[in-house]
């Protein structure tokens, strides 16, 4: 079972400033819960226990928000309500603790999960970027793979179909023998230019890696935008161990980028159950006349 995973956030957010001058990119909201709650939940669905945030000096907001509020919680128990009280005390549910860790120079994604070392220990543990947000109406992404690594015991990868214009955006694999979703990653290629790219197929924010990959991240060399890159120690983890790439069940929201995050928060308004209705009727009176221009 998976019990750990890390969440790298420590990011500067710079494709959101202002908005991300003072306020964790990863708590910008979705409808009513931050993009950071998104994340840890589908972790939690999937038996994660401990809850592992690589963090900043300015991302304070995110510890505050997995912490308890004792004020708030007296003020809304004084007004009786307790609707929302329970939300405030269920972000955390019970067994599950969260630890953090400072990245002390912003040396990549690499890097981040290195910063994680002493506490994953020698287990197995996954890694989810909150960029990537994930809608799947059953278990979760991350409880989709971690049903995988129960069958397979080996790392897996994330990943989906990407535009061949864009294989620069991400880790682009090479794979065989794909079977209910599931192959073999035989290469893997951080940000490659469309006409280098092996396939199509992108790695996006969610992983399982076994406790390996440290040794690796601890010998790996900066790499693209001088930062230690995740993509090349899973590169060399290939060369001693099977890595499996999966593609998932859900549809993936990329909230790194402003048209993503605006998307997201137009479907999911559209799946909330109390505004539905209304943002709809909203939607009509506003869209229709705009197209009618």
């Amino acid at each position: 079972m998976i019990k750990k995973a890390v969440f790298p956030v420590a990011g500067l957010g710079t494709r959101f400033l202002p908005a991300t001058k003072a306020n964790p990119k990863e708590m910008m909201p979705v409808v009513d819960k931050p993009l950071i709650q998104y994340a840890a939940e589908e972790a939690i669905a999937a038996g994660v226990k401990q809850l592992i945030f690589v963090t900043s000096s300015s991302k304070r907001a995110i510890e505050d928000h997995f912490d308890k509020n004792y004020e708030l919680e007296s003020e809304l128990e004084k007004r009786n309500k307790q609707e929302l009280l329970n939300i405030v005390r269920g972000i955390l549910p019970s067994g599950v603790n969260c630890v953090y860790i400072r990245q002390p120079e912003a040396l990549g994604l690499g890097h981040a999960v290195l910063c994680a070392k002493d506490v994953v220990g020698n287990s197995p543990f996954a890694v989810i970027l909150a960029d990537d947000l994930i809608y799947d109406d059953s278990d979760g992404c991350l409880a989709q793979m971690a049903a995988q690594f129960t069958k397979y015991q080996s790392s897996i990868l994330g990943i989906e179909q990407v535009s061949a214009d864009e294989t620069e955006k991400y880790g682009i694999i090479d794979a065989e023998g794909f079977d209910n979703d599931i192959g073999k990653v035989k290469a893997i290629v951080e940000k490659p230019k469309p006409k280098d790219a092996p396939s199509n197929l992108g790695v996006v924010g969610r992983y399982i890696l076994t406790p390996k990959i440290f040794e690796l991240l601890e010998k790996t060399e900066k790499g693209a935008g001088g930062e230690i890159q995740l993509t090349d120690a899973i590169a060399k983890l290939l060369q001693m161990e099977t890595v499996m790439a999966y593609k998932f069940h859900g549809k993936r929201y990329d909230c790194g980028s402003k048209i993503g995050y605006l998307q997201a928060t137009v479907e999911y308004a559209l799946k909330h159950t109390e505004l539905r209705e209304e943002f709809m009727e909203y939607l009509k009176s506003y869209c229709i006349p705009e197209l009618e221009k």
